[in-house]
C-alpha cells in the first residue's frame, strides 16, 4: 500500500532534481569555501599561506596567531565593549519593538493607521548623516558615550511591522478578548499571554538585532573618539583595512619582515575570533527562524 501511494517521478522530474541539487551544492561550496579557508589559514604557518600552499587543509598547524590576537589589550577591550553593546542594544531593540508593535496590532487602537503611516515614512526618508550628527552632539550630547552606540539604532520599523504582523496573524483575537473579560490589563495581556506565544518571532528579532549590533562599526566611527569605548569591529577595521597593528600584538616578533608575514595569519585569526560568537549562537535560534520569518513575510 505504501509503495502504491507514492507518486512516481517522471524522467523530467529526475533530471530537474539532479540539476537543481548540483547547482545548489556548487553555490553552497562557493559560499562556504572562503569561510573554511579563513579558518584553516588562521591555524597554518604564515609562510605556507603566503606561498599559496594552504588549499584544503592547514599546513604546519599552530595557534601563534591566536596567541598574538589575545595578547593585544585593545582586542580584549573591543571584545568586552562589543558584548556589552550587543546585549544592552538588543534588549533595548526588543523592548521598543514589542512596545511599538503591540498597539499597532490591536484593532481597537484608534490611531493605528496614522502611526503605521508615520513609522513607514521613516523607512524612506531621514534627516541624513549631518543633521543626525548635530542632533547627537549639540542637542543630546551623546558623543563618546555608550548611548551613542545604542540610541541611533534603537528600533527598526521593518522589524516592528514583522512583529505586528505576527501578533495579528498568530495570536487569536478570541484569546485576547477572553483575557480582557477575565479582568486582564493590557500590560498583563502582553507579558503573560502575547509574549509567551510569540517566541518564534522574538527569537528571529534577537538574531536580527544581535547580528546587526555585533557587526556595527559605523556609529562608532562617527560618534566615538575614545578608544576605550571602541567596539571590536572598529578595531578590526583598523587592522584589516588600514593595516595597523598594536605593539602588544607583535611585540615578540623580532623583525619587520617577520611582522609582515605574521600579519597575514593574524588577520585571519581576527576574523574567526570576531565571527565565532554569532556563529555559535545561531544554531540555538535556527529552529525558530523559518517559522518566525515566514509569518512576518506577509506585511498586510
Amino acid at each position: 500500500m505504501a509503495n502504491q501511494s507514492k507518486i512516481k517521478k517522471g524522467k523530467e522530474d529526475l533530471i530537474f532534481t539532479i540539476v537543481n541539487t548540483t547547482i545548489l551544492v556548487i553555490i553552497m561550496l562557493i559560499i562556504l569555501y572562503p569561510l573554511y579557508f579563513i579558518v584553516i589559514a588562521s591555524f597554518s604557518d604564515p609562510l605556507e599561506v603566503l606561498a599559496g600552499n594552504v588549499v584544503l587543509l592547514p599546513k604546519n598547524v599552530n595557534v601563534e596567531s591566536y596567541k598574538m590576537v589575545f595578547r593585544d589589550s585593545q582586542i580584549l577591550t573591543g571584545y568586552r565593549n562589543t558584548i556589552f553593546y550587543t546585549l544592552l542594544g538588543t534588549a533595548v531593540n526588543i523592548v521598543l519593538t514589542v512596545l511599538a508593535a503591540y498597539p499597532l496590532s490591536r484593532k481597537d487602537f484608534s490611531g493605528r493607521k496614522f502611526f503605521t503611516i508615520m513609522l513607514a515614512i521613516t523607512m524612506f526618508f531621514s534627516g541624513g548623516l549631518i543633521p543626525t550628527f548635530l542632533l547627537m552632539s549639540n542637542t543630546l550630547h551623546l558623543l563618546d558615550t555608550i548611548w551613542a552606540m545604542i540610541l541611533p539604532s534603537a528600533i527598526s520599523v521593518w522589524n516592528v511591522i514583522i512583529v505586528r504582523t505576527y501578533f495579528q496573524t498568530s495570536i487569536p483575537q478570541e484569546l485576547s478578548e477572553a483575557a480582557m473579560v477575565d479582568g486582564c490589563s493590557d500590560f498583563k495581556l502582553l507579558v503573560r499571554i502575547i509574549l509567551p506565544l510569540s517566541m518564534p518571532v522574538l527569537a528571529v528579532m534577537v538574531l536580527f538585532y544581535g547580528v546587526a549590533r555585533w557587526n556595527s562599526f559605523f556609529d562608532a566611527l562617527i560618534y566615538l573618539s575614545n578608544k576605550e569605548l571602541f567596539p571590536l569591529q572598529l578595531i578590526l577595521r583598523s587592522i584589516l583595512v588600514q593595516n595597523t597593528m598594536s605593539e602588544d600584538m607583535v611585540a615578540e616578533v623580532d623583525s619587520l619582515a617577520n611582522r609582515q608575514v605574521m600579519a597575514e595569519t593574524i588577520k585571519y585569526a581576527l576574523i574567526v575570533v570576531a565571527s565565532a560568537p554569532i556563529i555559535a549562537v545561531y544554531p540555538f535560534l535556527q529552529k525558530y527562524f523559518v517559522k518566525g520569518i515566514m509569518v512576518g513575510a506577509i506585511k498586510g
